[in-house]
């Protein structure tokens, strides 16, 4: 997701030379102290609220782990009301772009999820991932609770010490998210053949794939 000078030089396939959405100057977050909002389970099913990147790239992501229902795209993790996708392009609501993970915990656990996120991404770049640049494509992860909190937190510092790097996704308590415009939503699975897609969401799927067998839904 970009604007159309991204879609434009993306077609050309230079995918890591992408420099769009230089809005360099949001990207200095206060860290949220208030306490986290708890979503309740409805008919059985969890939700939990990621963000890495464009969003079309993480819910076909989780979309292909066993146990998750469904995935909405929207926004989170900033300090304005009713965001757009005009308005959190320009860097200044605050928000990342995010996805909502409707999933089933007695399947796949949080702290699974949890897995899934920081290992389908570049969990080194500040501010964005791949082509995309700015604070709304950074990385967040958000808890509902302590144990949540807990879950990421050591999962964060062990692959700091494993790995020897500095991990960049905050750390947030969820407050809300802001489903985000229809055209948005299964982005991946109803565009194929979108040059984006093609070029950056759909090898960030089988990356994350080829990692991860034991964890994708059965294809038969």
């Amino acid at each position: 997701m970009k604007h159309l000078t991204t879609l434009l030089i993306c077609l050309t396939i230079s995918v890591t030379s992408c420099q769009t959405n230089k809005n360099k100057t949001s990207s200095q977050h206060t860290q949220v102290t208030t306490p986290p909002i708890e979503v309740p389970l409805e008919n059985g099913m969890a939700k939990a609220y990621f963000a890495s990147g464009c969003f079309w790239c993480v819910e076909a992501v989780y979309e292909s782990v066993n146990g998750v229902s469904e995935v909405i795209n929207g926004y989170a993790g900033g300090h304005s009301e009713n965001p757009t996708y005009q308005k959190s392009n320009t860097g200044r609501t605050g928000h990342a772009e995010a996805v909502e993970v409707i999933y089933d915990p007695t399947i796949v656990s949080f702290k699974t999820l949890v897995d899934v996120y920081f290992g389908s991404q570049n969990m080194t770049q500040v501010n964005g991932q791949g082509p995309d640049r700015g604070s709304q494509y950074r990385s967040i992860i958000f808890y509902q609770n302590d144990d949540q909190k807990t879950i990421i937190v050591q999962k964060k510092e062990a692959l700091s010490s494993q790995l020897n790097v500095t991990v960049a996704a905050e750390v947030y308590p969820f407050q809300k998210f802001w489903i985000g415009e229809d055209y948005h939503q299964n982005y991946e699975r109803l565009h194929p053949n979108n040059s984006y897609i093609r070029n950056v969401s759909i090898p960030r799927l089988r990356k994350f794939q080829n990692k991860f067998p034991h964890l994708l839904k059965s294809t038969h």
